[in-house]
């Protein structure tokens, strides 16, 4: 079963942040590279990656056969999505322990959810 890992952004992680050092940035940087390649080498990683800030995304909609997009508005999310991991693992309880190894469970929380199977749908 496949899980997203939902790392998420916020005016308290963000306080976090601007306290650590640059060795402490550092290792939470290497902490992500090396979630990935253990991930990666047990055969449980789908993908992983981190997302630039909020600013730089489009929202995308369809409207009478036009595809519009728009900046914004971004002024009332607080919490944004800053990256993810793809996994693919045996159980939930597996999900939860590659989370809780994800440096960000350090200092805040994040979050796991099942990735919805529309393999058996019959479309």
């Amino acid at each position: 079963m496949k899980y997203l890992i939902l790392i998420h952004s916020n005016p308290k992680s963000r306080a976090v942040w601007e306290t650590l050092t640059d060795e402490q940035r550092h290792a939470f940087g290497k902490g992500h590279m090396e979630l990935s390649a253990a991930l990666a080498e047990s055969g449980e990683l789908v993908v992983s990656e981190g997302l630039v800030d909020p600013s730089l995304a489009k929202w995308v909609s369809v409207r009478d056969d036009r595809t519009l997009t728009s900046d914004g508005p971004f002024a009332e999310a607080k919490e944004h999505l800053a990256g993810f991991y793809l996994v693919e693992c045996e159980s939930y309880e597996r999900a939860v322990e590659i989370a809780a190894r994800a440096p960000d469970a350090l200092y805040g929380a994040v979050e796991v959810r099942p990735v919805l199977d529309m393999s058996t749908w019959d479309l």
